[in-house]
């Protein structure tokens, strides 16, 4: 989900809502060709590159961002362990759609299930997780810094 050429002035917030904004157009996109019954191919495609997507964002979430926060305020720990739940829920939904192998009804419906767990889980970071590391005291942009090489590190790996 990052740009090519990503603004290194973001901090671990602004980083993290880019990639909310860039995943959620993947699936505006994916919306769209499954409701034209676009070809089955493209939509696999591109279900696929919404999994991987999905799959770095949590990794520097629950790799670096959540455990700073944690760590600056343990008071947030049921809170971190609720969006855990979620990025678990959203991984076995990952799971599923990636066996399926191509697309059609039902990864369609999956893939807009796993839409709508996302928009919740996104919406709970914006009001209740984002504001919280605003105010903790937090170097948010040393953290962008760190979550930026973890993405890109991973993004390699599946590359290769």
């Amino acid at each position: 989900m990052t740009p090519t050429n990503p603004p290194t002035d973001q901090d671990a917030c602004e980083l993290l809502d880019a990639d909310h904004i860039a995943v959620k157009h993947l699936f505006v996109e994916y919306a769209r060709l499954a409701m034209l019954q676009a070809d089955a191919a493209e939509r696999t495609a591109l279900a696929m590159k919404i999994c991987e997507e999905l799959t770095v964002h949590a990794a520097i979430e629950e790799e670096i961002f959540y455990p700073a926060l944690e760590d600056a305020l343990p008071e947030t720990s049921d809170l971190m362990e609720e969006a855990r739940e979620e990025h678990q829920e959203a991984k076995d939904m990952i799971a599923q759609i990636q066996a399926m192998g191509e697309a059609g009804p039902e990864m369609d419906d999956l893939v807009a299930e796993l839409n709508r767990a996302i928009e919740h889980h996104v919406k709970e970071e914006r009001d209740e997780i984002f504001p919280k590391a605003k105010g903790a005291g937090l170097d948010l942009a040393d953290l962008a810094q760190q979550m930026r090489e973890r993405q890109q590190a991973l993004q390699t790996a599946d590359a290769a």
